[in-house]
């Protein structure tokens, strides 16, 4: 094998990597739910690995507050609270105002044509009805204007704060899919201020759209038991 060929192969990932992946990718879909005991040997049986790469992924899952580890019980997949949510949501306002109010007029052509890709697809997913098609796309709004501006440590926190949320973002549209129209004319907005370089008012319709998200979460699910 040339030199040349053996860097164009793609890289294998690790052991480690595989398991965290696979662990994360299950938790995430919920098909590992809230509450759910994890045994490393079981997990290990079913990845077809050491326990070694199996515990190395459950530290990395824990470090993302995405298991816990209960001195009694072991290793449990961690229920987002309501509290973790509404933590999540004051650390986006304080982000993402912030965010978009730099990316005013500054958006380049391409950038443009991505976040109009993304608003018509999400258009398609909310008539169609399909919540998860809406979700993702409603993550990939939020990421690529974090891509835009260009600050890595933003696009990090924030694709954290995601991922932990996805799950509680998913059973809310589910429940109440008129939201995802709503949430979606919000974008709309938002980018529009964007794109004309008003950076205030782009900020204050983030401000409202977080804010308008975590007051639907609060009514809809945990004052009111969720949505019978």
């Amino acid at each position: 094998m040339t030199d040349r060929a053996a860097l164009e192969m793609p890289e294998v990932p690790s052991l480690k990597q595989r398991a965290y992946n696979e662990l994360k990718r299950r938790i995430l879909s919920g098909t590992l739910a809230p509450g759910t005991l994890l045994s490393e040997r079981q997990l290990a049986g079913e990845l077809q690995m050491s326990k070694t790469p199996v515990h190395a992924a459950l530290e990395r899952l824990e470090a993302d507050g995405l298991v816990t580890v209960a001195a009694q019980q072991g290793i449990i997949v961690r229920e987002i609270s309501p509290r973790d949510i509404g933590d999540h949501f004051e650390l986006r306002e304080a982000i993402e105002p912030f965010l978009v109010a730099r990316l005013a007029g500054r958006l380049g052509e391409e950038s443009w044509r991505r976040l109009q890709r993304n608003l018509h697809e999400n258009q398609y997913a909310v008539d169609d009805g399909d919540v998860a098609a809406n979700v993702r796309l409603d993550a990939e709004f939020h990421l690529l204007l974090c891509e835009f501006l260009g600050n890595r440590e933003i696009t990090r926190v924030m694709g954290q704060i995601r991922e932990k949320a996805h799950n509680v973002i998913h059973q809310i549209s589910t429940r109440h899919p008129e939201r995802m129209a709503v949430s979606l004319a919000e974008h709309v907005a938002i980018a529009d201020a964007v794109r004309a370089g008003e950076g205030d008012v782009a900020a204050e319709r983030m401000r409202m759209h977080l804010r308008n998200g975590i007051q639907s979460l609060y009514e809809r699910e945990y004052r009111t038991g969720g949505g019978g």
